[in-house]
């Protein structure tokens, strides 16, 4: 992971955003992690939404901790249908 101030940032912009691409970027502050810059140029504008979402990621959470069923039931299920 690479590193660039925000003035790095303000002064070469389009140059960070090509780095982006290839390798996320921890923005300082002040000496201290502020944001980063993840490149999404070979991405759909619903998939970057999802990954900012904050809601997206705790419905996934909520999700995740839900009982779960394997293949083998889930077929048996349906065959018996």
């Amino acid at each position: 992971m690479k590193r660039a101030t925000v003035q790095d940032l303000q002064k070469r912009a389009s140059e960070f955003v090509a780095r982006a691409q290839k390798d996320r970027i921890v923005i300082t502050q002040h000496g201290q992690p502020a944001a980063v810059l993840v490149g999404v140029s070979r991405q759909d504008w619903e998939s970057v939404a999802l990954q900012t979402d904050p809601k997206f990621w705790k419905l996934i959470r909520a999700r995740r901790k839900q009982p779960t069923r394997t293949l083998a039931q889930v077929r048996e299920r349906l065959l018996r249908k």
